[in-house]
Order: structure tokens, then C-alpha cells, then sequence
């Protein structure tokens, strides 16, 4: 624990992100397997115990912490594995903190009962620091600014590996990864991907700006609509007997197969595919805030299934019948798809049809006119491009329309997390709507919280202390005076927000602090953008 501890203390006050790619690389390099398996597993998402839960460390706190103290010490902090390593009252012990394999093999062969015992007395054994480490470690809630694909990358650096290989690894292999840090250390094969149904790392496409165009030549270009869903990557493997091994992922590599059964459930074909998740009903692409009701979703129910109905556009064809594609054309790759698509017929799935174009004047006006008929954009893809991981400067290009913009006044204020957690950085806002007691009253319509600089951040946390009139644990209600221009992709209808709408993407575009509250935009103006 000793060493993961100073490693999450590190990494949390590191702001750079080569700063952090080297503090990893230097724990896995010194640390001793199973603990650095363990650590990698709990930064990538891979830890679960399950009878460690946040509800349970809180009832423990209240154990040795006055309930009233730990609530205002936590609403000061913002972060409650922070909060209760800090105010943790340890008693006398001469017991060691444990190590990570100890976390784990304890809490795995414990019983729900026995677990808070457990962990009071690695508590007691522990620093503040040691304590922050192991709490964030047990719940799962890192949040210290390491993403999955960060921790990889800073495996392939250390190790001299492209991070690709690690990614088409991946999912082949379980913490604590004996097998993959032999690989990476030169004593043992690389793990074979083959015998899974693995995932691809996607490639990805780099915004097209105006000054983009007068470089490029349209005839090098195919065009594609920009759908808007999810990006996915659906992988069946042939097994004997006639069996597949069928999985599907997010284009974080993250498996998201049981979210979508009715589409898991036709995926007999050996074969890899790139394409867009969407919900069709009745021939036509629902907006996005339909889809968004089947994600993050422990249990798909029978009635989801049914109103939400899940469906794939195909975009690109990896493998085939174990065969690697990548490394074909654009355009070949696009001419196997269309025979794999003849060939099988599969149910909820079709071809995203391909934009003609002549010139770029011509593909600008259907560009133009996506919006009004719910599609993003565009996307342009070189015919003779090979699928090349991560985002590589001119192959592929999205070329989505212009965002809308919206005056909004702040109405609530929460602190953010990781490096943010003690400032107020999670806003919500809202727009002017007649009241029934007459006048004018404010309806949340979105939050956001990018859009700014670490400067405008320091005074607009400066300003939500100035003016908070109430407060809900971490959240504080302002005075509605603050105006920012937020910047969305769209608007959908919502029942869960007291407006009736949603915003796509909502994010900061100017703080207008020299506007009236009174001069912000009514939601009648955000409705007639509804995407219905």
C-alpha cells in the first residue's frame, strides 16, 4: 500500500501529462507483481470488490466521526475518500498497512459482514496519505486524472511497446496481468488475441477546419453522413460446434455487450466491425437523447428494448473469417464490407450509404442542411487510407456543423473532482420561462463543465462562494445572476428535466459577465431547436 499510496498522491498533485505517464512508468517498473497488476486494474476500471461499497465506508466513518462533523468536513473537501482519510481517528496498532494483494484477497474471501471489521483495521494501520490511497483502491472512485488508455500508454513507454498491441491484448487477459507484464519484460510470449474475440483499437478522425479544404483533393475523398449514436466495434469469434463468441465495445475499448442483447444475440459471423450504434424505429435514426435511455444501464428491461430498439450502421470491416484487413484501402475494405453484408443479411444492421460529391462546394450545402434533417455532419475518408489506430493527421477528417449557441443563467454549483475537487467547476443553468404566480422563473436546461480556462475558473469559483443563497451538501444554489453563452450540438425533448428539454453536449463558449440575468434567452427559443 506504501507504494500505491505515494503514487496516487503524485499522480493527484501532477498537472502535466507527461509528468504522470512517468510517475506510472516508474511504478511498474519497481513494483512487484501481484500489487502492480492489482493497481493497473483498479486505474483502468478492472477492480471490482464487491462488498466494498461507498455506503459502507460512510457507516464506518460515522462509527468514529460525529455525523455533523464528517458532513461539513466532506461539503469543505468535496471528495469523501479525501474527507475521511483526513478525519480518520486511528486508534493505537502495530499492525502494517497491507499490500495490495492483501486488499484484494481479504476482501474477496470475506463475507458483506465481515468486510467493515476488515477495513477499520487497515484503516487504523494506515497514513492520511496510505488511507486516501485505499479508499479510493476498494470503491473503485479513482478519479485522480489517470484514464484507462493513459495507464496502457504508460505501460507500451516503459516497456517499448506501441500502446496498440497492448489495446488488442487487452481483453483477452485478467488482473492481477501476470501474463501481460511477462510480455512486457521480455520473459514471456506476447498473449495471443486471436483466441478472443478481442478488441481493435478504432481509428479516429481529426476535426476539418476551412484552411483543411484549399489543401485537400476532393477526388482523394469519399464521404460518409456523421450518424448520431455511438461508436462501436462489434466482434464475433467462431467456435466449435458452430458456436460464436460474441462481443461488443465502445470506442474506448470498454465492452458494453450486455447493454445491447437483441443485437449480441444475431452476431453469428466470424468477423470484426466498426460502425455507429443508433435506435431506428420504423425506418428512421432517432436523436440521440433516445439511445442515451440504454446506456449505463445495469438491467435492460423488456420495455427498453422494445421503445429504444437498438441498431447498427456499418461503416468498416477490420476482419473477415480471421482474415486482417486493415491493412487494405479504403475503398477495398469498403467493397469487402458490401460482399460480407450481401453474404450474411444480418437483421438490425445496414450500410451507412456513401455522400457522391464532385466538388467541395457541393458536399458544403449538404452539409449545411444536415442539421435540419438530425444528421451531425460529415465524414471524409481517403479512398486509399489503410485503418491505422488512433488519429493520424489526414486520412480521415469529421466535418460536423456549426454548434448552436444559448444565453443561460448559472443556478447551481458543484465541485468537480480529481484536481478540481476543491473548486466549484459543474455547472448547471437554466433559461427564463413564465412562472405561474406570473413573471418569469428559471428551468435547469443543461450542465456543463469545459469551456473555460484554469483563470476563469479561479474567478468563478471566487464568484459562487460570493453568492451562494443555499446550500445541498456539495451543491450550492447561486444568486441568478451569472450569465454564460453555452455552446450544444442540439436540443431534444426530456421528461427528466423540468423544462422538457435536453441539451446534446452542452459545454462553456463565453462567460458574459457584463450581461443581465434578465437578458438571457427564454426556453421558447430553445424549443423551436428541437430536434424532433
Amino acid at each position: 500500500m506504501i507504494p500505491f499510496s505515494r503514487l496516487i498522491d503524485a499522480l493527484v498533485f501532477m498537472p502535466s501529462r507527461n509528468g504522470k505517464l512517468r510517475l506510472l512508468g516508474q511504478y511498474f517498473a519497481t513494483t512487484q507483481d501481484p500489487d502492480r497488476g492489482w493497481a493497473l486494474a483498479a486505474l483502468t476500471g478492472n477492480l471490482d470488490l464487491p462488498t466494498a461499497k461507498p455506503a459502507m465506508i460512510r457507516e464506518l466513518a460515522r462509527t468514529r466521526v460525529d455525523a455533523d462533523l464528517l458532513g461539513w468536513s466532506y461539503d469543505y473537501v468535496g471528495d469523501f475518500a479525501e474527507t475521511i482519510a483526513l478525519i480518520w481517528p486511528p486508534k493505537p496498532t502495530n499492525r502494517a498497512p497491507p499490500t495490495l494483494g492483501e486488499v484484494v484477497a481479504d476482501i474477496t474471501g470475506a463475507k458483506r459482514s465481515e468486510t467493515p471489521a476488515i477495513v477499520e483495521a487497515w484503516l487504523d494501520a494506515c497514513s492520511a496519505d496510505q488511507r486516501f490511497a485505499l479508499l479510493k483502491l476498494i470503491t473503485g472512485g479513482m478519479r485522480i486524472g489517470v484514464s484507462a488508455r493513459m495507464a496502457k500508454t504508460a505501460l507500451a513507454e516503459w516497456a517499448g511497446k506501441d500502446v496498440n498491441e497492448i489495446e488488442e491484448v487487452w481483453h483477452g487477459l485478467e488482473p492481477p496481468y501476470a501474463e501481460l507484464f511477462e510480455w512486457l519484460e521480455g520473459t514471456g510470449e506476447r498473449p495471443d488475441p486471436d483466441h478472443h474475440a478481442a478488441f481493435r483499437p478504432l481509428m479516429l478522425a481529426n476535426p476539418l477546419e476551412a484552411a483543411d479544404i484549399a489543401a485537400l483533393n476532393a477526388a482523394d475523398y469519399r464521404a460518409e453522413w456523421k450518424w448520431d449514436g455511438i461508436r462501436v466495434q462489434l466482434v464475433g469469434k467462431a467456435r466449435e460446434l458452430g458456436t460464436f463468441e460474441r462481443r461488443i465495445y465502445s470506442r474506448s475499448g470498454d465492452e458494453v455487450t450486455r447493454v445491447f442483447p437483441e443485437i449480441v444475440g444475431l452476431m453469428n459471423f466470424d468477423a470484426v466491425l466498426d460502425g455507429e450504434m443508433l435506435v431506428l424505429r420504423d425506418g428512421e435514426v432517432m436523436p440521440f437523447n433516445e439511445l442515451q435511455q440504454r446506456l449505463n444501464r445495469k438491467i435492460v428491461t423488456a420495455k427498453m428494448l422494445s421503445q429504444y430498439p437498438a441498431f447498427v450502421r456499418l461503416y468498416d470491416i477490420l476482419a473477415d473469417n480471421g482474415e486482417d484487413l486493415r491493412r487494405l484501402s479504403f475503398d477495398e475494405r469498403r467493397a469487402r464490407l458490401e460482399a460480407w453484408y450481401a453474404r450474411m443479411h444480418p437483421d438490425r444492421m445496414d450500410l451507412s450509404p456513401m455522400v457522391p460529391f464532385t466538388d467541395w462546394a457541393e458536399l458544403t450545402a449538404m452539409r449545411e442542411a444536415s442539421r435540419e434533417n438530425g444528421i451531425e455532419g460529415l465524414m471524409l475518408k481517403r479512398g486509399d487510407s489503410t485503418y491505422v489506430p488512433g488519429r493520424p493527421k489526414g486520412p480521415w477528417f469529421k466535418w460536423k456543423r456549426g454548434a448552436l449557441t444559448l444565453d443561460c443563467v448559472m443556478m447551481y454549483a458543484q465541485r468537480g473532482h480529481g484536481k478540481r475537487s476543491s473548486f466549484y467547476s459543474d455547472y448547471t443553468f437554466g433559461c427564463w420561462r413564465p412562472a405561474e404566480q406570473g413573471g418569469l422563473e428559471l428551468v435547469p436546461v443543461g450542465k456543463a463543465y469545459s469551456g473555460f480556462t484554469d483563470e476563469e475558473l479561479l474567478r468563478i469559483d471566487r464568484w459562487v462562494r460570493a453568492h451562494t443563497t443555499n446550500r445541498f451538501g456539495p451543491v450550492r444554489e447561486v444568486e441568478q445572476e451569472l450569465v454564460m453563452e453555452l455552446a450544444f450540438d442540439s436540443v431534444h425533448p426530456s421528461t427528466r428535466h423540468k423544462s422538457g428539454v435536453a441539451m446534446r453536449f452542452p459545454r462553456v463558449h463565453r462567460i458574459r459577465w457584463d450581461k443581465p440575468a434578465n437578458e438571457a434567452d427564454h426556453l421558447e427559443t430553445l424549443e423551436k431547436l428541437i430536434v424532433s
